[in-house]
């Protein structure tokens, strides 16, 4: 995120391909393995449970990796934000006032102030999240809500 990537730091030998800090995503791949191997042993325990386990960094991370294909242009720039390239983050400034830059409507950025995520980031991640493609077991989550019956 912008947020952790503008911070001072003396070279960019900590960055991976994608201008990302390996350091932090090993982490959180880290706590992910864990995570679902602690899934999976509670699929164990409560069988008649459906307990599903979505790879949210993976998907995030798919999105920085892969931005042109979600017709990103700046990947790790944020749309609203205070001074430009090559995050557009600036920790004392606020994008809680009106005379800051905001994107152009219909531009899409992933990140809105270096924190959060845009609406369109955040389309993308939910039609992934839907799509079963990240799920451990690979299930549509849609599959699990009952379809309402008719009154007729």
């Amino acid at each position: 995120m912008p947020q952790k990537l503008s911070m001072p730091r003396d070279d960019d030998s900590g960055l991976d391909e994608h201008g990302c800090i390996a350091s932090i995503n090993n982490v959180c791949k880290k706590f992910n393995s864990l995570l679902s191997e602690a899934l999976d042993e509670l699929r164990l325990t409560l069988k008649s449970s459906t307990i599903v386990f979505v790879d949210m960094f993976a998907i995030k991370y798919d999105l920085v990796a892969n931005h042109t294909k979600y017709g990103i242009e700046k990947p790790l720039m944020t749309c609203c934000g205070h001074g430009g390239p090559p995050y557009n983050y600036d920790p004392k400034e606020s994008c809680m006032t009106s005379d800051k830059y905001l994107c152009k409507l219909g531009e899409k950025f992933i990140s809105w102030d270096g924190v959060h995520f845009t609406d369109a980031a955040n389309g993308i991640v939910a039609s992934k999240v839907l799509s079963g493609e990240y799920n451990i077991p690979r299930v549509k989550l849609a599959s699990l809500v009952p379809v309402p019956k008719s009154d007729d």
